[in-house]
């Protein structure tokens, strides 16, 4: 055997090997774990004993997220049902975080809307958003509440409309509600396009977090020995953005802008990919 077959030989053998680690678990075990996590999450709904629901809660938790993170499979659903799970469980941190997950993916979705809008009524740390925020949220509506996906779709059909009063005025002439049309359409296309823009950007640049341990002391710096930044220390289930990285620490802000520094274990990151 040559050298140069023997080396094609191995290469094949790597290249095999790490297609089947990318691969993940085969699909049957997939579906074994997902209809095992159903009828956990099922029977903890139903059972009268509080110990024996969170033991269920806790395996359908497990099998939930050995699908996500071994499968590995990552949508909307998924998350929704680990967060309800969780939520249920009475880890508020790890609910609002894997909604805001589910949330990345398809913000479409009522139910997860709505699961979350009631998992961050639990949160402890109620802090306000400020009121230019809150002004640019009430005036563009339609940036901030639309989901990515939904903005696109708008973004086509207006095109499609504008693109339909144009052929028309082509084949019949000028008419003017067809030409206001026209514009009209143009302008929302222009509005949905660019807020898609917007938010894709800010989407592969911003990073999220939530803080997930039950409670953590915010600092003015990256160490222990560092002032406190608040009176109280944060809760579970508080988001923030990521300023900054250090070995062990994030430097956070949450909605009001204010923040601090905060062990990187105390929260997780939102992030799906």
């Amino acid at each position: 055997m040559t050298a140069i077959r023997k080396i094609l030989i191995v290469s094949l053998f790597v290249f095999t090997a790490s297609l089947r680690g990318e691969a993940g678990l085969p699909k049957e075990q997939i579906d074994v774990l997902y209809i095992q996590a159903n009828e956990s999450f099922r029977r903890a709904n139903s059972a009268k004993d509080s110990e024996q629901a969170q033991r269920d809660y806790e395996t359908a938790i497990l099998n939930y997220e050995k699908i996500i993170n071994e499968g590995p499979v990552k949508n909307a659903r998924l998350y929704y049902n680990l967060a309800n799970a969780y939520l249920l469980q009475g880890q508020v941190g790890k609910a609002v975080l894997n909604y805001r997950r589910a949330v990345k993916i398809d913000g479409s979705d009522e139910n997860i809307q709505k699961n979350l809008a009631f998992a961050r009524s639990r949160q402890i740390d109620k802090i306000p958003v400020k009121t230019e925020k809150r002004v640019l949220q009430t005036l563009f509506f339609w940036h901030y509440d639309f989901s990515l996906k939904t903005k696109f779709l708008l973004a086509c059909i207006f095109f499609g409309i504008v693109c339909l009063c144009i052929t028309t005025e082509i084949w019949f002439g000028r008419n003017t509600a067809r030409t206001a049309s026209a514009f009209t359409g143009g302008i929302l296309m222009l509005c949905f396009l660019l807020s898609v823009v917007i938010e894709y950007r800010m989407q592969a640049s911003k990073i999220c977090g939530v803080i997930t341990a039950k409670q953590v002391v915010a600092r003015q710096g990256d160490g222990e020995n560092y002032t406190p930044s608040f009176k109280e220390p944060l809760h579970e289930g508080t988001e923030f953005d990521v300023l900054e990285t250090r070995p062990g620490w994030l430097h956070i802000a949450l909605s009001d802008d204010s923040g601090g520094w905060i062990p990187d274990d105390a929260a997780e990151l939102i992030d799906v990919y």
